[in-house]
């Protein structure tokens, strides 16, 4: 889909100046304008989707860029040892952010968060070749997986406040198997 856009707009640019281009003419300037890894992320974006905002195993990051109008939401879950085990985007900006985010997910998933929140845009940026005018994108993407870090430790170190009202914290012991209920009713 990707491919064939560029691919019309350089054939009516082309044609518009009556030179025909070839469809190997297309893939040349295509291979200028996007790098493949680009190309294959935005076409076949990797762990596109939502999770459960309100899971308290689930931290969202939602980061823009109003210079060029790109949004990006990441969301991670992380298990109990603390690695990142399931990460959804979704993003509304051009090819090199949807990319970036696609690559970000890929990138985390698997990762404690104190590895995962050291990943730098420069990484990204070199990984998907991007150039210097789409480094913002890459940017993003760094924002976003912070973001999303942050707003996980802060709802875990809200969800463990004994002051909260309602909150019912339950544990089950590995060994045993035992579950333990504890309420937290608050003060009134």
């Amino acid at each position: 889909m990707f491919r064939s856009a560029i691919s019309k707009s350089v054939l009516n640019a082309s044609s518009s100046r009556t030179v025909v281009a070839s469809s190997s003419g297309a893939s040349r300037v295509l291979a200028r304008a996007y790098h493949e890894k680009v190309i294959s992320h935005y076409e076949n974006p990797r762990n596109v989707g939502s999770l459960p905002k309100n899971d308290k195993d689930v931290g969202t990051g939602l980061v823009g860029a109003p210079a060029c109008g790109d949004v990006m939401k990441l969301q991670i879950r992380v298990d109990e040892n603390g690695v990142i085990s399931d990460v959804k985007f979704k993003t509304f900006g051009c090819g090199s952010a949807i990319a970036s985010s696609s690559y970000m997910t890929e990138r985390v998933k698997g990762l404690k968060l104190e590895d995962a929140e050291k990943i730098k845009n420069t990484e990204i940026a070199k990984e998907l070749s991007l150039p210097p005018v789409k480094l913002h994108c890459s940017m993003l993407a760094e924002d976003a997986i912070r973001s999303a870090i942050r707003d996980y430790r802060q709802k875990r170190s809200t969800m463990s406040d004994p002051k909260q009202k309602g909150f019912i914290d339950v544990t089950q012991s590995v060994v045993t198997g035992q579950t333990v209920a504890t309420a937290h009713p608050g003060a009134n």
